[in-house]
């Protein structure tokens, strides 16, 4: 078909998005062919070029770089830091800096003066620390009773600054003798739906909890599917009698056992004794239903140390 036809042909065609889509194409085509017969005109070295040069050209997307997480220390509370301190400090005596615990005062705190006190002042039977404040990001004042052989107590604040890591810390100043914290307001106990001491729940918890602190049988037989719960061991008491039980759901209280899969909350009030007396313990539990009787789904006090019961 000579290229006047073909032209004629393609002027009469009907003018469809494909048709002008193929037109386009078609145009393409016979300027690359041109590009190359002009590049063959002009020489070797025109022709590598138009061949080499890319009819497209893609422009690679920027690098994405990961964030970089900086994370910033916390400064160590230095509860445990004052403890020692205000003990020494509190066993030693000016004028005799060479003992044990003056040497020890003196290097953790070294600007603050030994207090002058003659022997007869007692020393503390022991220090604990109630309370710490951060008060800057370095400075932190610790609150410590010391406890005395007489039942006495007494407060310090102690001034503690730490390093930006954590990792060290000075007494920046003499301890100061402060009041006591004070009686926070008690909260609401949940526990609020008396149990029968003969009922099903009550003869659970009291099961339960013979075999968990005096040995009396294996703890598993009162567990529920999958809780798994390790006993005291050695077995501190002799004999644990559960003397009060307090529910936070009314189930606990039922006179017979619910359906299965009910869970409740307990708290037992205990009598344990040894050989040397007899100690009122609380305990909070967790029970489930199951085939008419109440298995132990988890003891909820001190679950965070070892021995936890895990569901």
């Amino acid at each position: 078909m000579s290229p006047g036809k073909q032209a004629a042909e393609e002027h009469t065609a009907p003018p469809t998005a494909a048709g002008a889509r193929l037109q386009q194409m078609r145009r393409r085509v016979r300027l690359g062919h041109l590009g190359v017969w002009a590049a063959v005109a002009a020489g070797p070295i025109a022709l590598a070029v138009a061949v080499a040069t890319p009819a497209t050209v893609v422009r690679a997307a920027p690098s994405t770089k990961p964030t970089t997480t900086v994370e910033t220390a916390v400064p160590a509370n230095p509860s445990g830091y004052a403890t020692v301190f205000l003990d020494a400090w509190l066993r030693s005596r000016a004028g005799a800096e060479s003992t044990t615990q003056a040497r020890l005062a003196q290097s953790m705190a070294p600007d603050v003066d030994l207090p002058e006190a003659s022997d007869a002042q007692p020393e503390p039977e022991s220090v604990v620390a109630v309370r710490s404040a951060q008060q800057t990001g370095k400075a932190w004042s610790v609150t410590l009773a010391a406890q005395y052989a007489d039942g006495s107590v007494r407060y310090f604040a102690v001034p503690v600054v730490a390093d930006s890591g954590g990792a060290a810390f000075t007494v920046s100043g003499g301890p100061g003798v402060v009041a006591g914290p004070g009686r926070a307001e008690g909260v609401r106990s949940p526990y609020t739906v008396t149990v029968p001491t003969d009922g099903d729940a009550s003869s659970a918890a009291g099961e339960f909890l013979a075999a968990y602190l005096a040995g009396a049988g294996e703890v598993d037989r009162y567990l529920a599917p999958g809780v798994s719960l390790a006993p005291v061991s050695p077995a501190p008491y002799q004999t644990v009698t559960v003397q009060q039980l307090l529910a936070a759901d009314q189930e606990a209280a039922a006179e017979s056992v619910p359906a299965d899969g009910t869970r409740v909350r307990v708290m037992a009030e205990v009598e344990a004794r040894d050989s040397s007396g007899r100690w009122p313990l609380s305990y909070e539990l967790a029970l489930k239903s199951r085939s008419g009787r109440w298995e132990v789904a988890g003891l909820e006090s001190g679950t965070a140390q070892a021995g936890g019961a895990r569901s």
